[in-house]
């Protein structure tokens, strides 16, 4: 517990964020942010390992302080290197 992972959902899609707390398959992340779409990286394995190489191509939402994903079939822990670039992405937000 306590590591950056990206995590896949049966129906919720791909998150980012601290392993908080898991129980079968429903996972707790805090500082998380939803992966809408990312550039750069082949797989969601390539995106824990590498991070994104086209930062201005990927949608990744807001954080957000805590969110429980029902249904999760994938937990991939992150590299320092792909937490750095994750984080560099800009919010993707709705033009206001």
């Amino acid at each position: 517990m306590n590591e950056k992972v990206i995590i896949r959902a049966d129906r919720a899609g791909v998150f980012f964020g601290t392993l908080a707390e898991k129980e079968g398959d429903e996972v707790k992340l805090t500082n998380c942010r939803r992966i809408w779409k990312w550039s750069g990286a082949a797989s969601l394995s390539e995106l824990a390992v590498n991070g994104v190489t086209n930062p201005g191509d990927c949608k990744f939402s807001v954080p957000v302080k805590s969110i429980v994903v029902l249904g999760v079939i994938e937990i991939i822990p992150c590299e320092q290197k792909a937490i750095e670039s994750i984080n560099a992405v800009k919010e993707w937000r709705m033009s206001r």
